[in-house]
């Protein structure tokens, strides 16, 4: 099992969630985080810390493509370890439907 950043933190990357994560699990893309599915430990302590509900726990068939997702830009993308500002224009994006396809040009 593993916990997954889903559409919800697309332009909004509030990164409460990084400083509580005991494995440094998450990594950086320029529009989101993403949670690395190999070294997360399904800890869950994230999942709260976020304040748009953007972190799921997997066990669900439809978060199959947002952990391979995951897995992908993980491999290239930098850890991050404390938090950040988010974007300036972040409550713009909060809870806005198809960010994913909006940003990335592809669905998954």
């Amino acid at each position: 099992m593993t916990y997954v950043v889903t559409d919800n933190c697309i332009r909004c990357k509030y990164m409460d969630c990084v400083e509580v994560c005991p494995v440094d699990c998450f990594h950086e893309l320029e529009a989101m985080l993403v949670i690395d599915p190999e070294a997360c430990i399904d800890c869950g302590v994230c999942e709260p810390e976020c304040p748009v509900e953007a972190i799921q726990r997997d066990g669900e068939d439809a978060l199959g493509p947002w952990i391979a997702f995951a897995a992908e830009q993980a491999a290239h993308a930098p850890v991050i370890t404390r938090k950040g500002e988010p974007p300036a224009d972040a409550a713009k994006w909060e809870g806005r439907p198809g960010k994913f396809a909006l940003v990335f040009g592809r669905s998954l």
